[in-house]
């Protein structure tokens, strides 16, 4: 009797092993083999959104999102069931700091993440590592970093997003002109992290990425670019504000953007993984 119970229980460690076997094989060959193969072939990760406890917004969040975020307002059900965990999620996960005596709000907190959010829709890993926290300021306020004043900046040295609440605001007043704070410093962030990280989404951010600068160094695409107008001077004083102020652009203007130069546009599309349909 006692040798037949250790039988049973040998065989079902045995059993266990290979189940767990197998998980691992599982594991390795999406991981390193499925995805990355699928990644090269069709330039997206296999799957964007999973959740199996998603997380809810408050009612008053909820109107926020419906009444001042264009973006969700276009979203399938579906979409914004992912759009609000996600923006409940970047909520959650980072600290919102007011300065000059500003008080932080659920406007200022549901604005901010939407604004994250919409940039990293169609990205897997959407939250952000170089960050830990978004400070918040009433108007533009002095940097001690290069002694200047600023209306909103990406600072991975502590580790903040920052923003003059004011300018944040004006970026969404005048949807079209192509100046958006947030989408601006948003960019920053998404820029650093998609060449650091090595999930599916920042090696297609990153690809995209050196195809796009690839392109803008060929000086007939440069000055085709300079001479449209289309984007402002600022946008060529480095390779980071060049991709931030084309995303402003891709959010902002996307008909004149793709009708100008479509083929940057698509490689934008690219880049973020997004969903024109939306």
């Amino acid at each position: 009797m006692y040798f037949r119970s250790v039988s049973k229980i040998g065989l079902l460690l045995e059993y266990f092993l290979i189940f767990i076997g197998i998980i691992f094989l599982l594991f390795f060959f999406y991981h390193v083999i499925a995805e990355p193969l699928y990644a090269f072939v069709f330039r997206k990760p296999i799957y964007v959104h999973f959740y199996i406890f998603p997380k809810k917004l408050t009612l008053s969040q909820l109107q926020i999102l419906h009444t001042e975020f264009d973006f969700y307002k276009k979203l399938s059900l579906k979409e914004k069931r992912y759009f609000e965990h996600r923006v409940a999620t970047f909520i959650e996960r980072y600290e919102f700091h007011g300065r000059e005596g500003l008080v932080v709000t659920d406007q200022m907190r549901v604005l901010i993440a939407a604004t994250a959010i919409m940039l990293t829709f169609g990205m897997r890993n959407y939250l952000f590592t170089l960050i830990d926290k978004v400070v918040i300021f009433p108007d533009i306020y002095f940097s001690n970093i290069n002694n200047n004043y600023h209306k909103g900046e990406f600072n991975p040295r502590i580790r903040a997003i920052v923003f003059s609440w004011k300018h944040f605001l004006e970026g969404y007043e005048i949807s079209n002109d192509n100046l958006n704070l947030g989408l601006h410093e948003f960019a920053h962030v998404i820029h650093f992290e998609g060449l650091r990280k090595t999930d599916t989404s920042s090696t297609i951010f990153a690809a995209s990425y050196e195809d796009i600068m690839e392109q803008i160094k060929r000086p007939a695409n440069y000055k085709r670019l300079i001479d449209s107008n289309y984007f402002r001077i600022y946008a060529y004083t480095n390779q980071y504000e060049f991709i931030a102020v084309i995303l402003e652009h891709f959010f902002e203007t996307p008909r004149q953007f793709k009708s100008e130069f479509p083929e940057l546009f698509e490689q934008v599309k690219i880049m973020i993984n997004f969903n024109e349909v939306i």
